[in-house]
């Protein structure tokens, strides 16, 4: 984990070595002034010496500017340090997931990724400005403060000597009876996440079937599973305060003791004697933030981890050494393909597949509700691997080639495509950002999308909100569409991509298609038998097989799914 993460500090090395070095020198410095003043009551003030008392108070002030001074200045690095370095994080993290398959995404969960971007990288931040300020600023008072007491009086440090392996070993005790809590706080976090994000994007929907009151119930639960953690996790906590002040006691009275038996028998002063005092305070004061300090790195250990687990994450589907960069035509061919999403799985998602699509073709898949259309389909520009079997384009096995070209070529159109924020034309210009207004145009025409935008206040300069919340259904659709078309793609996969636009439209946008594309392959995934009749060929799947495949006609003879389903529609119509 620490080594995956050290690659993230970079250019902020410089920062992060300067802090220390800068905190070292200031409790040095800190440290002379309990010293100081030890000496400035017993040979000014006990004395009456002024000339004595201001120029030691002089040497005080000047030592005090100067430590204020190194201390500002480690401030400031080691936050510019750790904000750098968590800007660094989160950077390899995003441009990491950029990377990701389906399957590299499934395992962690869209909500889990967000957590380990904010809450985790921020937990990582504030430990690491820690880490290299106060993790150096108290083992150096610690250190010190036991040298200036023994320097002062050997025997009165022999209280540090006892009392702090004491006052460590119950710490240890309290941090190792919180440690278990904070692992199961972020999975807290990832589940309430997953809750708060499908409460928004589905508002709509806990609108329309009148459910926030069920929301609000899920939204508790998770949150208050994260709060009794974390409240359990702090009450443990909380017993470092009473123990620092219960040793601090202990140790201040031990010093009184035999602080005051030294004064009487001459062996000791009085302004030593309240150096004493300080010291002893400094000394369990850097006892108390080292355990603050230990906390702290064991929550942020289960971030670190987490953040490790993202970056260090290999992505399932990756470029060969050598890729092909080109697809000269859409011939598809599924060879004895197999593949199931979990390799734990009973049942494979597809089975046997054994299909060959000529290049220019039309063809339509249909079945049931999690038959593995959509399944079939995603194995073309590689968006899942095969577990066995190859599925090759133009005569290549799709592994052989480069990630960008084969989905270039390669357009999928699905049903719920998202819109991002921008204009229309800025999501168009998705499929090809070099695209001139002339080929945004022909595309948007093809798609049927041009005559809604022309409507639209700014046309193609209309902003879309995020998520495309200002277009309706089927116009979200038709861009969508749009958007593929300008890849210019070899391959042409609509899956469901039409069932918000009516029939009539949906119709003049599949002859569109085969007029103005006829040399692309184009793949129609529909539970309407209407928006795939006239396909070439029919594909119906069932449970991860090709039941059946034919025309239209073919398969409303023999095929009894193909037929029902029909028949079905049909009188739905009526």
């Amino acid at each position: 984990m620490i080594n995956t993460l050290r690659k993230s500090i970079r250019q902020y090395k410089k920062q992060s070595l300067l802090s220390p070095l800068f905190v070292i020198c200031e409790v040095i410095i800190e440290m002379l002034i309990p010293y100081l003043v030890g000496i400035l009551i017993d040979n000014g003030i006990m004395k009456g010496n002024m000339s004595y008392i201001m120029k030691t108070g002089l040497l005080l002030f000047v030592i005090t500017i100067v430590s204020l001074v190194l201390g500002a200045c480690a401030s400031y690095f080691s936050a510019h340090a750790a904000a750098g370095f968590a800007a660094n994080l989160r950077k390899d993290m995003f441009y990491h997931v950029q990377d990701f398959s389906f399957e590299n995404i499934d395992k962690f969960s869209s909500s889990s990724l967000v957590t380990r971007m904010t809450t985790d990288v921020n937990n990582i931040q504030m430990a690491y400005q820690m880490l290299i300020r106060i993790a150096v600023r108290a083992p150096m008072m610690l250190i010190v403060s036991i040298i200036m007491s023994i320097i002062i009086s050997p025997r009165l440090s022999l209280i540090f000597v006892i009392i702090a392996p004491v006052f460590v070993i119950i710490m240890a005790l309290i941090i190792k009876s919180a440690n278990p809590y904070f692992p199961k706080i972020f999975r807290g976090y990832d589940q309430m996440n997953q809750v708060v994000r499908e409460n928004i994007r589905g508002i709509r929907e806990v609108k329309t079937y009148v459910q926030e009151d069920e929301q609000t119930t899920k939204f508790k639960k998770s949150s208050g599973f994260i709060y009794k953690l974390f409240s359990t996790a702090q009450k443990i906590m909380s017993l470092n305060s009473m123990v620092v002040i219960a040793v601090l006691n202990i140790s201040n009275l031990a010093i009184c003791w035999f602080g005051a038996k030294e004064i009487v028998g001459g062996t000791l002063q009085a302004g030593q004697l309240i150096s004493m005092f300080s010291y002893s305070n400094s000394v369990l004061n850097s006892l108390n933030i080292l355990a603050m300090i230990i906390t702290q790195l064991v929550v942020s250990a289960a971030s670190g981890r987490r953040i490790a687990e993202v970056i260090n994450e290999k992505p399932s589907i990756e470029n060969p050494l050598k890729p092909l960069k080109e697809v000269t035509n859409g011939e598809v061919i599924f060879d004895h393909v197999n593949f199931k999403y979990n390799p734990d799985d009973k049942n494979y998602a597809l089975h046997d597949i054994n299909l060959k699509i000529k290049p220019g073709e039309t063809l339509g898949i249909i079945g049931k509700t999690g038959s593995s259309k959509s399944t079939l389909v995603s194995m073309i520009p590689r968006l899942y691997d095969t577990d066995s079997g190859a599925v090759r384009v133009s005569g290549h096995n799709v592994k052989s080639y480069n990630l960008k070209t084969l989905r270039d070529n390669v357009a999928v159109v699905l049903q719920n495509n998202v819109l991002f924020s921008g204009t229309i034309k800025d999501n168009l210009k998705w499929g090809n950002e070099n695209a001139t207004d002339d080929q945004i145009l022909a595309a948007s025409k093809i798609a049927h999308a041009d005559d809604f935008i022309q409507e639209m206040p700014d046309k193609y300069d209309t902003m879309v909100e995020q998520g495309g919340n200002n277009v309706s259904g089927g116009q979200k659709q038709r861009i969508t569409i749009a958007r593929a078309l300008l890849k210019k793609p070899k391959i042409l996969i609509l899956d469901d991509s039409t069932s918000a636009v009516d029939t009539q439209t949906e119709r003049e946008i599949r002859e569109s298609l085969a007029q103005e594309m006829p040399d692309t392959t184009k793949i129609i995934i529909s539970q309407r038998i209407v928006s795939i009749k006239d396909a070439d060929r029919i594909i119906v799947m069932d449970d991860g097989n090709i039941q059946d495949i034919g025309n239209h006609d073919e398969l409303m003879e023999r095929n009894d799914l193909y037929s029902s389903i029909a028949k079905f529609q049909e009188e739905q119509k009526k």
